[in-house]
């Protein structure tokens, strides 16, 4: 692990105390008239970073959380939170996304990527290709999320890194959680 990577793991705690306690980031916006997406989120697809195309159906019946990563951001440490929600919720697939849109953070091959995430997270929650989740080039899953004549409520980008949406068994967007919004925090 990096120099800077170290200082961003061991500021990570007082970080997140600091936002639960002022409330300070906290964003989480709600589907809360139960708004049916006009195009079902399991009708999707994707490309994992290792070239292998996923199709979204595969997960019908079980919550989905999607999250653009970046592994040189103050939130980076949420991978080993991320990993342990993966690991205790067999009804909950994670879904991380890379992306190098907020501060150049990701710079990173999709290999890189990859490497850095199982070595320093054990992750095994499948990483997609790296690709942009906001503006005009955002890929198609970042179209439907932020899309509302696609998701049927929701207009919101990322902000940051480590964005996260929700996506109920049925394929509709339930809910959306800014970066300083734990994972661990995330009711299921």
């Amino acid at each position: 692990m990096s120099i800077i990577s170290k200082i961003i793991t061991a500021a990570y705690p007082l970080q997140m105390k600091l936002s639960k306690l002022t409330g300070m980031g906290i964003r989480i916006l709600e589907n809360k008239k139960k708004v049916a997406a006009p195009e079902n989120f399991f009708t999707l697809s994707a490309v994992l970073n290792n070239g292998e195309k996923i199709s979204f159906e595969k997960y019908a019946n079980k919550k989905v959380l999607i999250v653009n990563l970046a592994s040189q951001c103050g939130f980076t440490p949420q991978y080993k939170e991320l990993e342990k929600l993966y690991k205790q919720n067999k009804n909950l697939e994670i879904l991380g996304f890379p992306s190098n849109n907020f501060g150049s953070q990701e710079p990173g091959t999709d290999d890189e990527i990859g490497q850095f995430c199982k070595i320093n997270f054990g992750v095994t929650f499948p990483i997609f290709k790296k690709d942009n989740v906001k503006g005009s080039a955002k890929q198609t899953v970042y179209k439907w999320l932020t899309e509302k004549s696609k998701n049927g409520w929701n207009e919101l980008e990322p902000q940051w890194n480590f964005y996260k949406y929700l996506i109920d068994e049925q394929g509709n967007l339930e809910k959306v959680f800014s970066s300083s919004v734990s994972p661990a925090d995330i009711p299921f």
